[in-house]
This record gives structure tokens, sequence and C-alpha cells, in this order.
């Protein structure tokens, strides 16, 4: 992504790729939500990857295999709500850009193309990134209070019921916060827009430096990164003129998004433990709670641990998975439905010049 197709065949071929993605991964962001809201000494004990393992056997062993799918219908609804305005949105506001219709974009008069550069790339997915969250927020409001439904008894023996459908999810944020708490978060989810902004970002500068390895040598590409340096040489490098095969978008879709993942990791962290939480607390007293290693149910020190970084990067390398496979799946569908729409389209026009 972009592909050359119109915007609203982007939209729905990336909605499509994204609900895939997201009913293949939910199990494991169900088990990466636990992760993220576990308190610190919980988190200590179970680990990174072998926590998760851990927790998910427990899951199974305790609630059955439907468990891993609380929540599953509200969350595709978000998913395909938010994806289908976002590449909407992205590639409406890219062709604008790329016809120089957009202001910032400056020499209107000119008959060639304009090539976004890499700020202009994270400037319109992030407008395209807060659009479309604006829209899908209260659905993931949702979708967070039902997969923390079945909580670790061991963990928060004392807590109430969660609620057990979406319906009863509706009311309980109803109750809690009002109607203005179906966009609780919503500031930090428009921070976190520059997440897919980032990795359309990379995904661009990928296929620029996929299309200069198809198009030339590698001893010539090496000639010129040493002539005029690697960010000249992707800037000045052609624009793609084909798009990415599907498997070639997942590993480039995927890598993108660890990098975002991993630059933005502390706030994703906050916005979950902020919905999350009972309390009002600001963003700013989560974070600080996560760094010191203080539960988010409590109003003290979980144990008595050194303030530390890894606090804010609790649930990192599980969410790094969960984002490898759910963007690399959302590409790799999305340019197979693109590829399947320029098929049907050629067919099409192949049978209309055959016919009398």
């Amino acid at each position: 992504m972009t592909s050359t197709l119109p915007p609203l065949v982007q939209a729905f071929s990336g909605a499509i790729g994204s609900a895939s993605a997201n009913a293949l991964t939910y199990p494991l962001d169900l088990v990466l939500t636990r992760l993220q809201l576990d308190s610190p000494r919980r988190s200590r004990e179970r680990g990174g990857i072998p926590g998760a393992i851990a927790l998910f056997k427990h899951i199974y062993h305790r609630y059955g295999v439907e468990a891993f799918y609380d929540g599953l219908w509200a969350d595709t609804c978000a998913t395909l709500l938010s994806n289908f305005f976002y590449f909407y949105f992205y590639s409406f506001l890219r062709l604008l850009s790329t016809k120089r219709l957009i202001p910032f974009v400056g020499n209107k008069s000119s008959g060639k193309p304009h090539k976004p550069d890499l700020f202009e790339e994270l400037l319109l997915g992030f407008i395209a990134g807060v659009a479309s969250r604006a829209i899908s927020t209260p659905l993931n409001l949702v979708t967070l209070k039902m997969q923390t439904e079945r909580e670790d008894s061991d963990e928060k023996p004392t807590k109430a019921p969660q609620p057990a459908g979406v319906i009863d999810a509706l009311k309980l944020i109803y109750k809690e916060h009002g109607l203005i708490g179906f966009w609780r978060g919503f500031q930090m989810s428009a921070l976190l827009s520059l997440n897919p902004s980032i990795t359309l970002a990379c995904f661009q500068v990928y296929r620029r430096v996929l299309e200069v390895l198809k198009t030339t040598s590698p001893r010539k590409a090496i000639r010129v990164v040493q002539q005029k340096g690697l960010s000249n040489s992707i800037k000045n490098s052609p624009s793609p003129t084909a798009n990415p095969n599907p498997w070639e978008a997942f590993f480039g879709a995927a890598t993108s998004n660890t990098i975002a993942v991993s630059i933005l990791y502390p706030l994703i962290l906050g916005k979950k433990r902020l919905q999350a939480s009972e309390k009002n607390a600001t963003m700013t007293e989560i974070l600080v709670d996560a760094y010191l290693g203080k539960d988010i149910a409590q109003e003290k020190l979980d144990v008595a641990i050194e303030p530390s970084i890894e606090g804010l990067y609790q649930g990192w390398s599980v969410k790094v998975i969960v984002g490898f496979l759910s963007q690399g799946v959302t590409f790799l569908v999305k340019s197979r439905i693109e590829q399947l729409v320029i098929a049907a389209y050629l067919l099409r026009l192949r049978r209309g010049k055959t016919s009398p």
C-alpha cells in the first residue's frame, strides 16, 4: 500500500484484509491484553513469551477454546470500520497529494505528479488514522471490556463480574463514565494514529527500495548509495510502477509494523491501561505508574522494585508477534484482492474487445 487503484477498492480490500488478520490473531491479542493489564509482580513471574504460553494454556484448560474469542464480534466490527475508513481516507488524501490538490504541496502549476516525501506520508497517515479511530473507539472499548471478562481468579479474586456480552459492556461503560466514556482514551488513540502512519511511511520506503533492487543491479545500487547517501538515494528513487506481490507485501508490512510498535509501545500500553482503569487517571499518571511498577488497580507499589523502563514495555514481545502477523496478513490479503480486481478488470476489457 499504496496501490494505484481507486480509494474505494483500497478501502474494501484493506478492510477485508484487516478483518481476516484480526480473526487469525485474536486469541493472541486477547492473551496480550491480559499481559498488558497484569500487575508488575505477576508480569515478572510470567515473563515474556513463556508467560504468554502459560497464560494461553491456563485460559484453554479453565475456560475452553471459546474463551479465546471473547469480544471477537465487536472487535471485528471495529476493525472493519476503522480500517475501511483508514485505507479510504489515506488513499484519497494521497491521491490528492500526487495531483497537487493539497495546500501544503505547493507548485500546483507543475504538470508532473507530486511524490510525497516521508513527512507527508506520516501526516497523511496521521490524519486518516484520527478520523478512523473516532469511528471505531467505542467498539474498541466494548472489546476491551469483553476481553477482560474472564479474569484470572488468582490475580483478582474479589473483582466484580465483568459484562458477558456486547449489551452488558455498553451498559457498564455508560454507567461508569457516561456517554463520553465511549471515547475514553481517544486523545491517546488519536496520538497512536502515528502507528499506522509510521507503518505506511516505512512501507513506502520499502516499496522504493524494492523497486530499485528489481530494476538496478546490486553493484550499481551500492555505488549510488555511496555517492548520494542512503536518505537521498531513497528519496530520489523512482516511484514504484508495480505493486509488490502478496508475499513481498507481507514481509514489508510486518517489518514496518514492528518498527512502528517498538517506537510507540509505551503509549500503546498506556492507552490500554487507561481504558481498563476504573479510576479517573491521566495518561501521564498511568505511564508513571508503569515506570514505577505500580498496579493499575492499586494506589501503592505492587512490590518493592526499582523504577525501570521495562515496565513501559510490559507485553512488548507478544505485541510484536501479534503486529507482525496481523499487518503481514492484512497486506497479504489486501494485495491478493487487488490482484483479483485488476485481473477481473483486464478480463472484462478483453471480452469487450472480442465481442461483436
